[in-house]
């Protein structure tokens, strides 16, 4: 799998910019996006057979916290997790210089967060909790500029599925049987269906042109650091042009995509 694995898999512009993420270097979700494999076809099948145990190692009274938070707020299984997960984009500061990322889900979920990375973890860490196996996913719309956004898929019923945490979409079959990320990539159709304007801004097929799957074990906790960071500049100059509504139109800002101009990539 090492080939389909690491920062490089949405191409040099975009392992550029994952460089350069605010997260603290060798933070929780740093070393997740060092560890996530591209889902493709080469790697599809071992994904979804292999990759992600299907029985959830946690033990209750760890995290009594996020117990409270399943018992109470989450209690409609993975729709109420997803529910609760996007209702903490209501309480996420705009002040960049108090903005902060990373931390457990606990201090994510007590600051509010709209920043998509943590709160995809927050969703993945109730999922496990409520003994839902889940896993963090990656997307990039690799044609356009700063185009990545953080899902997860959750184990339910037997089959993957996709969530969106930071909108609530729980994306499904017209039948109602959970809709994995790879069943969205190759057919968009089910994301257009979820659509609903500017509250699913990430629900077009664009937005899964690439994909890349990470685990994440909320029992494993000890063993990442769970640093809290600011915004550095890199991303301070990228939510700043953002919030001008991006004049002169999406580009990107630092030269990430110099050697795709050289090599003749539509980015």
């Amino acid at each position: 799998m090492s080939p389909y694995r690491g920062l490089g898999q949405f191409g040099r512009a975009y392992q550029r910019m994952l460089e350069n993420d605010p997260h603290a270097p060798g933070s929780v979700d740093r070393v997740l996006m060092k560890n996530m494999v591209r889902l493709c076809g080469e790697t599809a099948e071992f994904l979804y057979r292999d990759f992600t145990p299907t029985r959830v190692v946690y033990h209750a009274g760890t995290r009594p916290k996020l117990e409270h938070y399943v018992a109470s707020a989450c209690a409609n299984r993975v729709a109420g997790i997803a529910e609760f997960c996007a209702a903490l984009g209501k309480r996420a500061t705009e002040d960049f210089d108090a903005m902060r990322v990373g931390g457990t889900e606990e201090e994510i979920i007590e600051r509010g967060s709209d920043w998509c990375t943590d709160v995809a973890r927050v969703g993945c860490a109730l999922c496990q909790v409520a003994g839902f196996p889940s896993r963090l996913v990656m997307l990039a719309d690799n044609a356009r500029a700063y185009s990545g956004h953080v899902i997860i898929e959750v184990r339910a019923d037997g089959v993957w599925g996709a969530v969106d945490a930071s909108t609530g979409v729980v994306y499904r079959h017209a039948n109602g049987k959970p809709a994995s990320t790879w069943e969205l990539m190759n057919q968009p159709e089910l994301i257009a269906a979820h659509a609903r304007g500017k509250d699913t801004p990430y629900s077009t097929a664009a937005q899964f042109h690439c994909a890349a799957i990470a685990n994440y074990f909320v029992a494993d906790s000890a063993n990442f650091d769970y640093t809290v960071s600011g915004v550095n500049e890199y991303y301070r100059s990228i939510l700043t042009m953002s919030a001008r509504g991006w004049p002169a139109g999406l580009r990107w800002l630092h030269g990430e995509d110099f050697e795709d101009h050289k090599k003749g990539s539509r980015l």
